[in-house]
């Protein structure tokens, strides 16, 4: 069967939230990786949560779009977007994106992408962002955003225990 990109529904979040976490359990093993665990920690005492927080505020935020990559019924990814009132003009962005291990790497996430970005345009949209790390764990996403024609401009974010 075929994904199918369709608009979320509410039975949908408890498996978007469960899929996130396994997507980006990665991302937060590659920022353990490249902060080093003191500054790890506090960043990050409890990722899992506070990220299935993030997700399912995302998920039921009604200034969001949100869409689902639907296989044979089941949630197997996951973007979300929003028309940006306060920042550049005409502008909006992808706030979240993810797809599940075991789905990636089939075209699923440049799909999720795409809808987002046609969804920004519908409603008149004419900027879109994306953030995302410039870590090793992101490096796919950094990928998918670059072959979509997103233009990168690199920020640096430094962090000290004190």
């Amino acid at each position: 069967m075929a994904v199918v990109i369709r608009d979320l529904e509410d039975t949908d979040v408890a498996e978007v939230v469960a899929l996130s976490l396994r997507a980006w359990e990665p991302v937060f093993g590659s920022f353990e990786s490249v902060l080093g665990p003191a500054v790890y920690r506090q960043l990050y005492p409890d990722w899992r949560s506070a990220q299935a927080a993030a997700v399912e505020r995302v998920c039921r935020d009604p200034a969001m779009r949100v869409r689902v990559a639907d296989d044979g019924g089941r949630p197997v990814g996951f973007v979300a977007v929003v028309v940006r009132e306060d920042g550049e003009p005409e502008g909006g962005e992808v706030e979240m994106l993810a797809v599940d291990p075991a789905a990636q790497r089939r075209g699923t996430g440049r799909a999720l992408l795409d809808d987002g970005i046609e969804r920004l345009r519908e409603a008149g949209v004419r900027l879109v962002a994306i953030g995302t790390g410039g870590d090793p764990g992101h490096g796919p996403a950094r990928r998918t955003y670059e072959a979509a024609g997103f233009t990168a401009l690199p920020l640096v974010r430094y962090y000290r225990l004190v």
